[in-house]
């Protein structure tokens, strides 16, 4: 058994691409964990798509051992976050186990914005943060300055701030010892009833669930009847061990450890993330460990196999990535246009962006994914509020007193040179003005309050292009306020294609529209009769375009002779494409939905 005043739980939380994954390679080479001949570049990051993007996307965990130089040997647990403001859950349940934070800052590119936000997780954890600055190898690198950034934005005392160069291995040592020194103990007793915080989970075909946990109080060991509090399911421990990065199995486990559980739970549903694991005895029970709170996705859009037969591969696939991932979620739907689909809710673009890539590489699926839209809720007549998630849930417009849409803080980090083009973007899509915060002379960050759908809508990209890339942003939902909203009902000859209609303010939804058919007039391919696309609010028409038909020269065969002779081909023609108009299909491809997305303002 490890003495608990030997043991340090922490955890390494930084904006994306500030060199976490990197400084997490350096630790483990330092402490001999991993030997060199199987030592890779973002050891951590085993998922293809984390090393193809650069991104952390699962919370992982690893223990190492570090002789320190006071002589004693301590057992280091580092529980790995994600950067990115879409994996919001997964960074709070991985701060939750443990009791300090290594901030990294990059040294060139200074605060930014998801800096300041899991800064401010680390401080609400009530976690020791112990800040560090990166990258301090590459020549335009400003440590003095950024060190001062950090005191302004995040409050934290950065004289004693380390600078290090985790790409080159310079000062990573003095990491190390600073987790020792600033780092406090867990405090658990292992002589306490058992809470063990679940704070991921992954699924193993052969074993089942395997569940990634932090021993609070207690002690589990093999063999042990253990219960989780959430689900209220009762489980035998077939085995436990610590991730050295691979699973070591041991016999034991006492409260402050990290490690994993493996009780051959074969329903993913039954896996919480957040959930507290105790003993099975009633006399043993122990409360739930406070925190646990299902996440709430966001934005949601619909999945549709392109084979309607692989519905249930999709279902399946949907199951193995709802386990590893617990602020994704997903409900059968079907749909006019697509057939039967699921509808999924995820916490952002981008957390949407790499499910679909994920099932699409690891299961292996073919995918019509339709465009994304948030919830909003509308006051009935009767005073009941509703969620709505897609335009297909809308009741009617008679029963509905008001609408309510999303609002959330918008945090952007910025270059003061380029705060004029900032303000113009965010007004443009109704954002407030609430406030500027200095970062030094050289860098603000300007708060504003939007409605979440203007910032769905390709906003980030617009963000990047208005301030040639140095501006970055993150977003926390305040809460729903009343909005003027209609629904915008897409017509491709004249029957409402429901994958393609939409919700937005009415102040909009002229240009919307329009914009909306002019893009999927380029995506739909021409027919041999003309297709009108038309855009409905209510009953009135707003917006219209037409497909012409293919035209066939039907009188190319006709040299010379009589005009009654082509006459009587060409209205012959016209009566075929008016009765093929009336029964033919619309084939409507793929990038016609995903066109939705990138219709905001040229």
């Amino acid at each position: 058994m490890t003495d608990t005043r030997l043991i340090r739980n922490f955890s390494i939380v930084a904006h994306v691409d500030h060199g976490k994954s990197t400084l997490a390679d350096r630790l483990l080479e330092l402490t001999l964990t991993v030997e060199k001949r199987q030592m890779k570049e973002q050891l951590l990051d085993d998922m293809e798509l984390e090393r193809e993007r650069g991104i952390t996307i699962k919370a992982r965990a690893v223990a190492m051992r570090y002789k320190a130089a006071d002589g004693q040997t301590y057992l280091f647990n580092l529980i790995d976050t994600p950067g990115h403001v879409d994996f919001n859950y997964e960074v709070q349940k991985s701060l939750q186990a443990c009791e300090g934070a290594l901030l990294l800052v990059d040294a060139s590119q200074g605060v930014e914005a998801q800096t300041v936000v899991n800064a401010l997780l680390a401080e609400q954890a009530q976690l020791a943060v112990v800040p560090v600055l990166n990258k301090i190898d590459l020549p335009h690198a400003r440590p003095e300055q950024v060190a001062t950034e950090v005191e302004d934005a995040l409050c934290i005392p950065a004289e004693d701030a380390i600078a290090i160069s985790a790409k080159t291995g310079v000062n990573c040592e003095q990491v190390l010892e600073a987790i020792v020194a600033l780092v406090p103990p867990p405090v658990g007793n292992p002589d306490n009833k058992l809470q063990a915080l679940i704070f991921d989970a992954a699924y193993d075909d052969y074993r089942g669930v395997v569940i990634y946990m932090r021993v609070k109080e207690g002690t589990i060991r093999k063999g042990d009847s253990v219960r989780t509090v959430a689900a209220g399911k009762a489980y035998e421990v077939l085995e436990i061990g610590r991730l050295a990065p691979r699973m070591v199995a041991e016999n034991v486990l006492h409260a402050g450890e990290v490690g994993y559980l493996i009780c051959n739970i074969k329903q993913l549903e039954d896996v919480k993330i957040g959930d507290t694991v105790t003993h099975e005895k009633e006399a043993l029970r122990a409360p739930a460990l406070a925190g646990f709170k299902d996440p709430k996705p966001m934005v949601f859009c619909g999945f549709y196999p392109t084979n309607t037969a692989d519905f249930d591969d999709l279902r399946k696939s949907l199951e193995k990535l709802r386990i590893n991932d617990s602020s994704f979620s997903f409900e059968p739907e079907t749909s006019d246009a697509l057939g039967f689909g699921f509808r999924c809710g995820f916490l952002g673009l981008l957390h949407m962006e790499v499910i679909q890539q994920r099932l699409e590489r690891e299961q292996d699926m073919d995918l019509v994914q339709t465009a994304p839209n948030v919830t909003y809720r509308v006051v009935l007549t009767d005073g009941t509020e509703k969620e709505v998630r897609s335009p297909s849930e809308m009741p009617d417009p008679a029963r509905i007193e008001s609408y309510r849409e999303p609002i959330v803080e918008v945090r952007i980090v910025v270059p003061t040179e380029h705060i004029g083009a900032v303000m113009k973007l965010a007004t443009d899509r109704r954002g407030i003005y609430e406030k500027t915060d200095y970062y030094g002379s050289q860098r603000v960050m300007l708060t504003f309050a939007m409605p979440f759908s203007e910032i769905i809508f390709d906003f980030h990209d617009r963000l990047k292009s208005a301030t040639r890339g140095f501006a970055t942003m993150d977003y926390e939902l305040r809460g729903f306020e009343d909005a003027d909203l209609v629904k915008v009902r897409i017509l491709v000859s004249t029957n409402e294609v429901d994958a393609l209609s939409f919700l937005c303010h009415r102040t909009v939804a002229d240009t919307r529209g329009r914009k909306i058919l002019q893009k999927l007039r380029t995506e739909i391919p021409r027919h041999l009769f003309e297709v009108a696309l038309q855009a409905a609010v209510g009953g009135k028409i707003i917006a219209r375009e037409n497909i012409r038909a293919l035209s066939k020269n039907v009188t190319a065969k006709c040299y010379g002779g009589d005009i009654t002779r082509k006459r009587k081909l060409l209205e012959k023609q016209k009566k075929g494409k008016k009765r093929m108009k009336q029964v033919g299909n619309v084939e409507i491809p793929q990038a016609a939905f995903l066109s939705v997305l990138s219709t905001g303002d040229d």
